[in-house]
């Protein structure tokens, strides 16, 4: 395991029998009545060995993690221009180690520095999820220290590594989770409401993500060299919709798992793909981390307070960052760099708009739609130069005398519940269809059973 490449994820995913074996249990355990008094520490002990399923040699380091900022934290409440800055600075320390530290030693070299202590560490693989616990760190940080609100250790453990947000979030602020840190009853439990978001997300996960899956593994290096232009075409459509449903379908999840233990976790996504303008996608695609950048980073910076040109390069570094946040990678830079790009051009536009017609509105829709999926190259590609030479492909006919088959039909089977969602069923169904409501989710399940893809990650994992 300590040869792992980063990312990899041995542990029981969402999607794994063991995983429901594991909920089941905690879930029993966690009300009944003589462990009331235990629920957070029943939590805490859950969601360490969930974690630790995984990365079991990892485990220390997330004890440091945890503990390095609980200290800080009670610190900064005696001095709080020094110890507040000194816990962000730890947590942003723990996450360059571990995730950009071959952005200047040879990965591949047989001995990194000579010592081999130091090598030893230099190897540890990338912890699972410490994008997104680092962030969680720092807005305890920041949320307790403002509000003066001391935090017992237990809460501050679980607020950090409550396991249905452990591994790929949603980016929960402290202000938001800790005051939620309550009692719980069964009775409390919005069951039929968990329900829906679990069924929906193993929906989107196992029928759509997983099957589109299969399809856009060819655009991967080497594979994608055997595509006609045409697929190529096909295929970063087919994986806006894959990212998606792998994204939307496991942030569902999270949040049915946290109303079945009595917190409600922030939803994730809000239909980005109808979105008009590039600031409306970002407030509805990854909310918590778009919420936590906007929060913890362009507001400081000065936000949009300065003047034009100074907002113009916040919104730069704050979606360059933004970018780099997931990988130490020139293609994540530029990503997140594009995506800057266009928020800075979109932004004198803005204010024209008035009551514009549909037609309009929907040229706009696709441009947008258009750009966010084109720009999915270099997500899906972190190698900068695999990326680009992928994107020739799209441009210039290739030669590929034995093409994969790819169905268009069934790719579009599998990508029509993404499109039929953002078409507004759910509002429909919500309404005046609701006592179709059982049928559709129905439905739902015996396809995510019955037409399942081949397993695979999710696509956050790797972060």
């Amino acid at each position: 395991m300590l040869n792992a490449m980063p990312g990899q994820w041995s542990g029981m995913t969402f999607t794994s029998f063991q995983f429901g074996i594991f909920v089941a249990v905690v879930f029993g355990a966690y009300y009944l009545a003589p462990l009331r008094r235990f629920q957070v520490q029943l939590l805490v002990l859950a969601s360490v060995f969930f974690y630790g399923f995984g990365q079991p040699e990892l485990l220390p380091l997330l004890l440091i993690a945890v503990l390095g900022t609980y200290v800080c934290l009670v610190l900064a409440f005696e001095n709080r221009a020094v110890w507040m800055p000194a816990g962000i600075v730890f947590n942003l320390g723990l996450l360059a180690f571990f995730k950009y530290k071959f952005l200047f030693l040879d990965a591949g070299a047989a001995q990194l520095t000579g010592a081999a202590p130091i090598d030893f560490l230099l190897r540890l693989p990338l912890p699972i999820g410490i994008s997104f616990f680092v962030f969680h760190n720092i807005s305890l940080l920041v949320d307790l220290t403002r509000e003066k609100r001391t935090a017992r250790l237990r809460d501050v453990f679980l607020y950090i590594i409550f396991f249905p947000q452990l591994v790929s979030g949603p980016i929960t602020r402290a202000a938001q989770f800790m005051p939620q840190i309550v009692p719980k009853r069964i009775g409390d439990v919005a069951f039929v409401e968990a329900a829906k978001w679990i069924l929906v997300g193993y929906f989107f996960k196992l029928y759509v993500a997983n099957n589109l899956n299969e399809m856009t593994s060819y655009m991967d290096f080497p594979l994608y060299e055997t595509l006609r232009t045409q697929d190529r075409w096909l295929l970063v459509f087919l994986y806006s919709y894959q990212i998606y449903a792998d994204f939307f379908g496991y942030s569902a999840i999270a949040l049915g798992l946290g109303l079945l233990f009595g917190y409600r976790l922030p939803v994730n996504f809000n239909l980005p793909y109808i979105s008009t303008s590039f600031s409306e996608f970002w407030t509805r695609w990854h909310i918590s981390l778009s919420t936590w950048l906007r929060t913890y980073l362009y507001i400081p910076l000065g936000g949009n307070r300065h003047g034009r040109v100074r907002t113009c390069l916040n919104l730069m570094i704050v979606m360059t960052l933004g970018g780099l946040w997931h990988g130490a990678s020139l293609s994540y830079a530029l990503w997140g760099m594009a995506h800057g790009l266009l928020l800075v051009v979109e932004r004198p536009f803005l204010k024209l708009r008035g009551n514009e017609a549909p037609a309009l509105r929907v040229i706009r829709m696709g441009i947008v739609f258009f750009c966010v999926t084109m720009l999915w190259i270099f997500f899906k590609l972190p190698d900068f130069d695999h990326a680009l030479g992928y994107l020739k492909g799209m441009f210039i006919a290739t030669d590929a005398p034995n093409p994969p088959k790819l169905f268009t039909n069934l790719a579009l089977l599998y990508a029509l519940p993404v499109i039929v969602q953002h078409a507004g069923i759910g509002a429909l169904v919500a309404g005046r269809l609701r006592r179709w409501e059982p049928y559709l989710y129905g439905g739902l399940a015996a396809l995510a059973h019955l037409e399942a893809g081949a397993d695979s990650a999710f696509i956050y994992f790797q972060f």
